[in-house]
């Protein structure tokens, strides 16, 4: 690879990729506290009973991760993020998801 191509190289769908795992992961969490707080919302997310309301997180924690991931991906293929701010965001993203699935805080919300 000559220096040409490689000065040409952006880094937007590294960034997608990065930023998209953080949300899948928010979106397990926040799956996870609000089925806590709204029985509704638990039977809702119970796709499969043996499993229960874990199978519908996870589910919805995956679409998000690649629908995000997606969308981010073809919104910055050939674009230079500011790589900084995304590693943080999913940083930041990741530890509220650890948060929310840690069973001292997620039962706080129990209905």
């Amino acid at each position: 690879m000559s220096a040409v191509e490689y000065d040409t190289l952006k880094n937007g769908k590294a960034a997608a990729a990065l930023l998209a795992g953080g949300i899948g992961s928010f979106a397990v969490g926040l799956m996870t506290v609000l089925a806590e707080a709204s029985p509704a919302i638990k039977t809702f997310l119970t796709f499969s009973v043996p499993v229960g309301p874990l199978s519908g997180k996870t589910i919805v924690g995956v679409i998000l991760w690649l629908v995000s991931w997606a969308v981010l991906g073809l919104l910055w293929k050939d674009k230079d993020v500011d790589l900084n701010k995304i590693i943080m965001a999913a940083f930041v993203l990741l530890g509220l998801a650890l948060l929310f699935t840690f069973p001292p805080f997620f039962l706080l919300f129990e209905a």
